[in-house]
């Protein structure tokens, strides 16, 4: 799971996109492309000096805005309230300026909100492939954020020595703001604005008996509770207040995930609110895409089932609709509920126990080598141009999340379509209901090594 948050920040076509897609690109195997994603992706994750991190992508100031009003007014206020979101949530801000352009007027504007947050904040002159005169660094001075990096996102030129001083700045890994109780599971609610996650927590809350509430979480307005369930200690990690007055319609799914983010990274399952009413949308879809990826069990709780009609509720292709919604999560449960009328709650946190104890479960190295030495027989893979993949030997990696490692004769053999065979023979066995299966091939010289 990445540990820290760093936010690129800055005005229009400064280069942030091309610096993301720069650390974040798919070239890099540690980076997981997440199903579903909207075509301006939001986040990644990097690698850098052993830590792993999760970057965020602030631009995107909605075009149709600037359309609509092409004045300074709005462009400043799109900017501005980006930099806030970024500030609220990133552990490291990077503000990009063009040094070809200068310091403008909106950099001067982002630069005073960045020093008034609190957070440190590294300062990263882009576009300097063709411009190494010293005077264009001093320039970037008269923005009182210290120091800048010369780089160049484009070609790569100096990211290193900017990763170096993101590095530098992260909290240390691991850093939650609480103590563990010991055996505690804990649970992160996320979801979109206005599907009932503070509603679904109250009544968890009032389902069972609190122990500790609230307790400060990592940011202004998530709030830990703890519970207890079947004689162990549950953590409820809630991120309430997502949508807050003045925030713009363009950030709200932006400010919806970098909640989803804080929360998730001190969980082991997810708990996906969604609006069984509305019906699953692509935000729920991304939210599940990332939690699963980063390792995460995951439950979607289709939440607000008393204001679905009798029509709907009796009808069997609807809640097969739902599931369906996310049929790229193999075997993730799908509760009905309604927190309002507390309808069907006790089977939440019994079934984010059930995942959590799947998510865990390791398989013995024989047992693993027979199933699939029996799923080979049964149905061989296909020869690629007169070759066959051919199994030498797998085991499960000491990883949180499910990690199938196949030594195999040639990894480019193992095609998506019989990865995803020889999962479900797996499943069919230890469950992992909940969790993502990763299937990582490697070629029989890495077993050697």
């Amino acid at each position: 799971m990445p540990s820290g948050i760093v936010a690129l920040v800055g005005r229009p076509n400064v280069g942030k996109s091309t610096l993301f897609n720069r650390l974040t690109g798919q070239r890099q195997a540690i980076v997981d492309e997440l199903a579903g994603l909207t075509r301006d992706r939001l986040y990644g994750v990097t690698e850098w000096r052993g830590r792993r991190f999760t970057v965020i992508d602030t631009a995107g100031i909605d075009p149709s805005l600037i359309r609509d009003d092409p004045g300074l007014a709005v462009l400043a206020a799109g900017t501005q309230q980006q930099a806030r979101l970024a500030i609220e949530e990133a552990d490291v801000c990077v503000q990009l300026v063009d040094v070809r352009a200068g310091i403008t007027a909106l950099d001067q504007e982002v630069a005073t909100i960045l020093r008034r947050g609190g957070k440190p904040v590294i300062l990263a002159g882009n576009k300097a492939e063709s411009t190494r005169d010293p005077h264009y660094a001093h320039e970037l001075y008269c923005l009182g954020l210290g120091e800048p990096t010369m780089i160049s996102a484009l070609v790569g030129t100096d990211t290193g020595d900017l990763l170096d001083r993101v590095v530098d700045d992260l909290p240390p890994a691991g850093n939650t703001n609480g103590a563990v109780i010991a055996d505690e599971l804990r649970l992160a609610i996320i979801g979109k604005p206005n599907v009932g996650k503070s509603s679904l927590l109250n009544a968890l809350v009032g389902e069972e008996r609190a122990l500790v509430s609230p307790l400060a979480g990592t940011t202004r307005d998530t709030v830990d509770t703890i519970v207890r369930h079947r004689d162990r200690a549950v953590r409820l990690v809630d991120t309430a207040g997502i949508r807050r007055r003045g925030v713009i319609d363009t950030n709200v799914e932006h400010y919806s995930l970098l909640r989803a983010f804080r929360a998730l990274e001190r969980s082991d399952v997810a708990l996906l609110v969604v609006d069984a009413n509305e019906g699953v949308v692509a935000q729920d879809r991304h939210v599940a895409g990332y939690a699963v990826d980063a390792g995460k069990g995951l439950v979607v709780i289709a939440n607000k089932w008393d204001l679905v009609d009798q029509e709907r509720r009796a009808d069997p292709s609807f809640l097969k609709s739902l599931q369906e919604a996310f049929d790229f999560i193999p075997g993730v449960p799908l509760l009905t509920v309604s927190a309002l009328e507390g309808r069907n709650l006790r089977r939440v946190l019994d079934t984010a126990a059930t995942v959590a104890t799947a998510r865990a479960v390791r398989i013995p190295t024989a047992a693993l080598n027979t199933l699939l030495r029996d799923a080979f027989l049964a149905h061989p893979p296909r020869n690629d141009k007169g070759r066959q993949l051919k199994l030498l030997y797998a085991t499960q990696a000491s990883t949180p999340a499910p990690t199938i490692v196949l030594f195999v004769n040639d990894p480019d053999l193992l095609h998506f379509a019989y990865g995803r065979y020889l999962e479900n023979r797996i499943r069919a066995v230890f469950g992992f209901a909940g969790t993502r299966m990763r299937m990582v091939a490697r070629a029989r010289a890495d077993r050697e090594r």
